[in-house]
């Protein structure tokens, strides 16, 4: 599967986004999708997952303030942004892999990866 994310941009501080993943080559069903970010000098680091049944995961620093959700008809992943702080400034990444892990959390258990859009927080 190709995943393409897009939605980032500049916003200032207590604004808000919505990120987009779109698939391609297989539909969004056959796969857990979730997103990561990294900022620069930093690690990849785990920001929100939604399984099938549609339980979500998120980090705690953005819990309360970001919301996945998934569109089948639409094969769309999307992150919503809300309240957002000049350290959610990262590039953020969408992500997929065949089944769920208790392992979410870590970015070495993620088989695809999108290229990635750039959020900018300014305070």
């Amino acid at each position: 599967v190709q995943l393409q994310a897009f939605g980032g941009g500049l916003v200032q501080a207590g604004g808000s986004l919505r990120l987009s993943c779109a698939a391609s080559g297989r539909t969004f069903s056959d796969y857990t999708p979730g997103w990561f970010r990294q900022a620069p000098g930093k690690e990849r680091e785990f920001v929100a997952a939604i399984r099938e049944n549609r339980r979500t995961y998120y980090a705690d620093s953005v819990k309360g303030r970001f919301t996945i959700s998934r569109d089948h008809a639409k094969n769309t992943v999307y992150l919503q942004m809300n309240s957002l702080k000049p350290e959610d400034t990262a590039l953020y990444f969408c992500v997929a892999r065949t089944f769920w892990t208790v392992q979410y959390y870590s970015d070495t258990q993620w088989t695809y990866w999108g290229q990635g859009t750039q959020v900018t927080v300014s305070s």
